[in-house]
């Protein structure tokens, strides 16, 4: 199937590694030239070069995204690499939290403002480019806990569960422009860190640290799902590639789920 994706200009927040690097890593094999985004200066160059070798277009941009500051820095930044872009991706947020006993009120602002205002202020810094062009795609990336939240880190998931009554408010607010609204949330993901840090609660464990069956002690002890397999970064980059396509016009103001079925729910 052709995704419609050849020439389009897509930007991913947090695509320095993990989820944000297999998300730009997919774009870029679709056709999109891809801003891989760090908040400082040679964190996106690893995900740039490897790109790039892979025979794809990718740039880097800095600005950190969480103060008002360093986001009119990457948007300038931006702008001086491209004229325009016309897809967002909105990967970057940060886990962090305690427990309700820890947890106070600056902690629960920090933790809205990282994980959805950092995203409001770049969405809405690019939506006029999709205006213009009378086509464009915004993609909040959620997290399974928005719909099955655990007792810990409760700032995160609080914050994670608001983003897709965002995307369903925005794309009730962007009707009949062209520009697509949507909420992805993927359950747990083998980025390098998530394997290396179940690998080595594996070897402590006395328990075989290959990847079969680290995955198999993930899904037994810790995160079960009905698919009987652990998501890889393009993994979730495939998901929002399809998301993001020409062929998903239709797809708005939705919630995908893409954590093989972990979050056990209904709607």
């Amino acid at each position: 199937m052709d995704l419609g994706l050849d020439g389009k200009l897509a930007l991913v927040t947090g695509s320095w590694r993990g989820t944000g690097a297999g998300v730009a890593r997919v774009l870029s094999d679709e056709g999109a030239t891809v801003l891989v985004h760090g908040h400082e200066v040679g964190q996106p160059d690893a995900v740039v070069t490897e790109i790039r070798d892979r025979g794809g277009d990718a740039r880097a941009v800095v600005g950190d995204l969480q103060t008002e500051a360093g986001t009119a820095a990457l948007v300038a930044a931006i702008r001086a690499t491209v004229q325009r872009v016309d897809i967002v991706v909105n990967n970057y947020g940060m886990p962090e939290g305690g427990t309700w006993d820890e947890s106070d009120t600056a902690s629960w602002h920090h933790s809205y403002d990282v994980n959805v205002v950092s995203a409001v202020r770049v969405t809405q810094a690019f939506l006029p480019d999709m205006r213009a062009a009378g086509w464009g795609r915004v993609v909040f990336v959620s997290t399974v806990g928005a719909t099955r939240p655990g007792d810990r880190i409760p700032e995160y998931y609080a914050a994670k569960g608001a983003l897709p009554s965002v995307a369903v408010s925005l794309a009730k607010h962007l009707g009949g422009t062209g520009i697509t609204v949507n909420c992805v949330s993927p359950g747990i993901i083998a980025t390098p860190e998530v394997v290396a840090s179940f690998t080595e609660r594996a070897r402590r464990q006395g328990r075989p640290t290959d990847w079969p069956s680290v995955e198999r002690m993930i899904l037994d002890t810790s995160f079960a799902n009905p698919s009987g397999r652990v998501a890889t970064p393009d993994d979730i980059g495939r998901a929002v590639a399809w998301v993001v396509s020409e062929p998903a016009w239709h797809l708005d103001a939705a919630h995908l789920r893409f954590d093989g079925g972990a979050a056990d729910a209904v709607t």
